[in-house]
């Protein structure tokens, strides 16, 4: 396999190297744009999946390192895409452009395949329960539903585990997938989060389009000023957990690029209105602040300081100030808040019958006549679809993961070990609230558990290597 996992260069790179890694991804673009502005969007639908396997394949082959970043922006754009060829072409639920993403990263399980005898009983072990807790589920389902029911479901449950094992196993490529990490968060949240202020201020027609199709009443009105934030991504949930990731990376960033996206990345994370992730925010600064060394404690403190400076007159601004302010005063008046009191009574309603599924009813089932939604919580969707024979393992992998990312104290020296220790806790502190181990929010908690692990491996690894040459 040819690689490109030399340890990067601190100077900035502005050439499109490999030539023909490039060629192959902004190929993938320029065919999607030409068929979005020839209003070919059946065609498309097809095409768009199709060929982001096809890049994939050949960046995981030859170019790992921008594999990883291709899969990111899959991940970021590719419901936006969507959307337009939607809006142009008609509505189609479910549309065979969201698989894209997780069809990349599925090509993972190669990695896992090939490993998995070897990390069995090493620090791959919570990758593996995990993973086997999904795959129980993906029998049953398969014994209970038609292959087509499970496919999706199966999507979503196991690529964010394989994702994150790749990762981990690759621990010697640790310092060039941390710098592809920064800097496709740098720009997620730097576009993401600029499109959200934009869509929450004139509510695109596509959005619009989307709304009203997708009868998401929850995610407010297809009107200017009247949307929940969601930008490219497909709903509130999984871009507000991204931008949390995104913007627990920037504090450790150098880049002058980070003000601009302290920027547009608060303002659009408050305006999603997604109150878990703006907790598990909370929970990710209060696990990352202690785990760092005094002077690097200082040095956050300071950079917190300025990014208030950036975000604060700009949260306080019309027309953006009410909607923020009247979803933070939810937090203390629950009485009025409808979100919360029907989450709770669902909970009351089908918790007894969640907690007596042993076998469970696999991936695919879909709970009929759910007031709550199973999608509501991830404990429920764990219990529903694995039971407790596939939730023992698959909770239990997670369990272990994060007693393993917390043993070491690599994070004390190198802030993005820290940092992504503290996004894969706050992503998994809101299992109560939503599907937070799932598509892309499992991915975003998977990812950076393994590059943590890794991390581990890699500093071990230094280490050793050091203690040799000193004798």
């Amino acid at each position: 396999m040819q690689t490109d996992v030399a340890t990067p260069s601190r100077r900035p790179q502005f050439g499109l190297q490999p030539t023909l890694a490039w060629t192959a991804m902004l190929g993938l673009v320029f065919f999607s744009l030409l068929c979005i502005l020839a209003h070919a969007g059946g065609l498309l639908r097809l095409a768009y999946p199709a060929g982001a396997l096809a890049v994939g394949l050949f960046l995981f082959r030859r170019y790992p390192v921008l594999y990883l970043g291709f899969a990111w922006w899959l991940a970021f754009l590719t419901p936006f895409v969507r959307r337009l060829i939607d809006f142009q072409s008609g509505w189609v639920d479910p549309s065979p452009v969201l698989l894209a993403p997780f069809l990349v990263m599925m090509l993972t399980g190669l990695t896992f395949v090939q490993h998995f005898p070897r990390y069995l009983r090493q620090d791959g072990l919570p990758f593996i329960l995990s993973a086997g807790g999904v795959l129980y589920g993906m029998l049953v389902g398969l014994i209970k539903y038609p292959p087509t029911a499970v496919v999706v479901p199966l999507l979503n449950w196991l690529a964010p585990i394989l994702f994150g094992f790749h990762l981990f196993v690759n621990w010697r490529s640790y310092p060039a997938y941390r710098q592809n990490l920064e800097r496709v968060f740098l720009w997620g949240v730097l576009v993401s989060g600029a499109y959200g202020v934009l869509q929450y201020l004139i509510a695109p027609e596509w959005d619009r389009f989307w709304l009203i199709n997708s009868k998401s009443i929850a995610f407010g009105t297809p009107e200017p000023l009247g949307m929940r934030v969601f930008s490219t991504m497909n709903s509130p949930g999984p871009f507000a957990t991204v931008m949390m990731a995104g913007l627990l990376l920037l504090f450790s960033s150098q880049s002058m690029l980070r003000f601009a996206a302290v920027g547009v990345g608060y303002l659009s994370f408050l305006l999603s209105l997604v109150r878990s992730s703006w907790l598990g925010w909370v929970v990710g600064v209060v696990m990352y602040i202690p785990s760092l060394k005094p002077r690097l404690q200082m040095r956050l403190i300071v950079t917190i300081l300025v990014m208030a400076i950036c975000v604060i007159p700009l949260v306080n601004m019309q027309p953006f100030s009410g909607a923020i302010a009247a979803r933070l005063q939810t937090f203390s008046n629950t009485q009025n808040d409808v979100s919360y009191n029907q989450r709770l009574e669902g909970y009351g309603q089908i918790l007894g019958d969640a907690l007596a599924e042993i076998p469970g009813n696999g991936l695919g089932f879909v709970l009929a006549n759910d007031s709550l939604g199973s999608n509501d919580s991830g404990i429920l969707s764990m219990l529903f679809n694995l039971g407790w024979f596939g939730t023992i393992p698959y909770l239990g992998g997670m369990i272990l993961l994060f007693f393993s990312l917390f043993r070491g104290t690599e994070g004390r020296s190198d802030p993005f070990v820290s940092a992504s220790r503290a996004i894969s806790l706050g992503v998994f502190a809101q299992i109560g609230l939503g599907s937070s181990t799932l598509a892309l929010s499992g991915v975003v908690m998977w990812s950076f558990a393994g590059i943590a692990l890794a991390a581990q491996r890699f500093y071990r690894q230094q280490q050793l290597l050091s203690e040799v040459g000193s004798e």
